[in-house]
């Protein structure tokens, strides 16, 4: 815990600029817009709780999936990294036995650290992840107490920047600041808010978006142990490639898709288990591909091999993406990131919900994106799909009329720029 009032004049004059300029990857100058975000915050939690002497600052980052799209739940590779946009948090002890988190736009939401079960009542509501979070905390053999949280956030929900799992990142943090001494790894925190999304909240996702979020920065991920997955830093600057990170909103909402998400799961589940194994990761291809014929009699359902075949090439795909990275080969990167969405648009079929056939947001995104940019840069759809966002690398002298024509189309502001953020969850 820090002096709040030493806090807001560091934030003031500029003395946080430096450590804000890296977090958010820009300059000194842009930086004290950040800083001034932070001041705001402060302001919006004495109005909230009342005024406190000690509190502290926190941040986790939103992610965008650069490759390995559905690969994580099987325990297959991937390639991720946190964004310029984020979560924060100021945060403070509030001597009682209940943690109290509101998000700006939100109600407040209460925890009882005496009452750490599963809520059935609030399955897909950020509650839950509050609860599933300090559950497994404790569980640890940690210590908590309450405390009092305001948060704001510039990740937009339903955007495929993950800002659910931002969220979880967000709350370990805070917490591994004010009672764990600091002592949960970023791949702990990772583990602990997959597990609030899955037990508490409901979603049966992988680890993933709770991985970039907290590690940061660009990072190559291999899953085939979760409880130890493999964790490659990416040695490559994004911000010199002659490209630039866009993340396009389509405008559909991805709320209420838990069924679709999950299909994908069981599905590639089914498959697994039709070889005597849990995970996709488990299966050697060449058997798959030899027993395709069997899999449709035994499945009765051809999306189910069409998902697996894209799990198969996709896993060797993000491998082949870190690659080329590594080798300073963006072109063969950009290929392969093409080639990543034909496989998500065709096999694994998450660019619009089955339900809905009528509403294909992403589907008009890309249409869009490959109109503008030909045979120029590589889009896809991004992280869960179904509704949400497509991510493009759009060449530097095509940025401007790219952003144009893409908003032209799905409105103003639905284009983001953004810049490959260095730093993961933190305390400021």
């Amino acid at each position: 815990m820090h002096n709040k009032n030493t806090i807001i004049s560091e934030l003031k004059s500029g003395r946080k600029n430096e450590q804000l300029a890296r977090i958010y990857a820009c300059d000194k100058i842009n930086a004290q817009k950040y800083a001034d975000r932070y001041i705001e915050a402060i302001c919006s939690f004495e109005k909230q709780f009342g005024e406190n002497d000690e509190v502290s600052l926190f941040s986790a980052p939103g992610r965008t999936e650069i490759g390995g799209n559905h690969t994580d739940h099987q325990h297959g590779c991937v390639l991720a990294a946190s964004v310029n946009l984020d979560v924060i948090a100021v945060a403070a002890m509030n001597d009682t036995d209940t943690v109290r988190i509101k998000s700006e736009g939100y109600d407040i939401d209460e925890v009882s650290l005496n009452d750490l079960a599963v809520q059935n009542s609030e399955k897909n509501r950020s509650i839950s992840l509050i609860r599933g979070v300090c559950a497994k905390i404790t569980s640890m053999g940690y210590k908590l107490r309450g405390f009092d949280a305001y948060t704001t956030s510039n990740v937009l929900k339903g955007s495929g920047l993950s800002s659910s799992a931002a969220f979880e990142v967000l709350v370990g943090t805070i917490i591994n600041g004010l009672f764990c001494n600091n002592k949960l790894s970023p791949v702990e925190i990772a583990q602990i808010g997959q597990y609030a999304e899955n037990e508490y909240f409901g979603k049966p996702s992988g680890l993933m978006d709770q991985m970039a979020s907290s590690v940061g920065s660009a990072v190559a991920i291999d899953f085939a142990d979760t409880q130890n997955p493999k964790i490659e830093r990416v040695d490559f600057d994004f911000s010199k490639c002659g490209y630039k990170l866009c993340i396009i909103d389509s405008g559909a909402d991805h709320a209420d898709l838990t069924d679709e998400y999950a299909a994908i799961t069981t599905e590639m589940r089914q498959i697994a288990n039709f070889f005597g194994k849990d995970y996709l990761r488990e299966v050697d291809m060449n058997d798959f591909l030899c027993r395709i014929a069997e899999l449709r009699k035994y499945t009765k359902n051809d999306r189910a091999v069409l998902r697996a075949m894209h799990f198969f090439n996709e896993n060797i795909r993000a491998c082949d993406e870190y690659t080329a990275l590594m080798d300073n080969d963006f072109e063969r990167f950009l290929d392969l990131l093409k080639k990543s969405g034909y496989s998500s648009y065709m096999y694994l079929q998450n660019v619009y919900a089955s339900s809905k056939p009528e509403q294909q947001a992403v589907s008009i995104a890309l249409a869009v994106c490959d109109d503008v940019l030909k045979s120029n840069g590589a889009y896809r759809v991004h992280g869960g799909g179904f509704a949400g966002t497509v991510q493009a690398f759009v060449p530097d002298s095509m940025t401007e009329e790219f952003k144009t024509k893409i908003e032209n189309v799905l409105g103003k502001d639905m284009c983001h720029i953004l810049s490959i953020r260095p730093v993961g969850g933190v305390e400021i």
